[in-house]
């Protein structure tokens, strides 16, 4: 099972703004070449198909596509390679929030 980590500025006692917003979230990711907003996330299994609806930044990396969630304020992710750790810790610093796990 893979871990999984929230960006989250809910901590921050002085920061206003403790909710990362979808327009926010749009607008970040827009310059970042290799990631790319997607309504749907959809998991393929052995037998079967799932789609989940929510706000997917999806990061592409190398030959996979590894989705950041954003959810009620906080962006998950979940680390399905050792790639992951920088890009959410650059993501974020870039949108002045925390690490936590969970």
């Amino acid at each position: 099972m893979n871990q999984r980590f929230r960006i989250t500025r809910s901590m921050q006692e002085n920061n206003e703004e403790q909710s990362i917003s979808l327009e926010e979230c749009k607008h970040y990711f827009a310059s970042k070449p290799d990631f790319t907003h997607s309504p749907v996330l959809t998991v393929q299994g052995p037998e079967s198909v799932m789609s989940i609806d929510g706000d997917f930044f999806m990061w592409t990396y190398e030959n996979l596509q590894i989705p950041f969630r954003l959810y009620m304020g906080d962006l998950y992710v979940a680390i399905v390679n050792e790639a992951v750790v920088p890009q959410m810790i650059e993501v974020a610093t870039d949108l002045r929030a925390d690490v936590v796990e969970g």
